[in-house]
């Protein structure tokens, strides 16, 4: 396949060559917005080593009645309105791993945006949330802890 043919297809198919090109950007934007955003999208199984390593603080920004359903074993729940860069939990922690985990996400990008923005080094959040942390078999402590 060469320029010309590639040229004629767009010719011939203008619908699909603008959603491609509105693909392409949108990827582009994207992958270039998670370089630039401050903290890093973790798997389960970089979250585990993380936990295993012994020095993560991981904090479960879930409602709590979504928390005692089950949650990360070591985890701690705190309230999104509740939390922030002073919050007990993390005031002292800015070079440890702090690794923010919820059901959807949203919340734990709200809370590391402001992590970030207080100074805070390594601050993670769990990519898919807690159904992507049972998607990959890996157990939840139900109750309070």
């Amino acid at each position: 396949m060469n320029v010309e043919e590639l040229m004629a297809f767009a010719g011939r198919n203008p619908m699909l060559s603008l959603a491609l090109a509105g693909l392409t950007v949108a990827i582009i934007y994207t992958e270039i917005a998670a370089l630039f955003r401050g903290f890093k999208a973790i798997k389960p199984a970089e979250l585990t080593q993380l936990i295993n390593a012994g020095n993560a603080v991981v904090v479960d920004l879930s409602a709590p009645v979504d928390f005692e359903k089950g949650h990360i074993a070591g985890s701690r729940n705190v309230q999104p309105k509740q939390f922030g860069p002073t919050h007990k939990l993390v005031a002292s922690a800015k070079q440890q791993p702090v690794v923010l985990v919820d059901r959807t996400g949203a919340a734990s990008v709200a809370a590391a945006k402001a992590l970030k923005k207080a100074g805070f080094e390594k601050i993670h959040v769990l990519d898919g949330g807690l159904p992507a942390w049972t998607a990959a078999d890996l157990p939840l402590v139900k109750g309070r802890n």
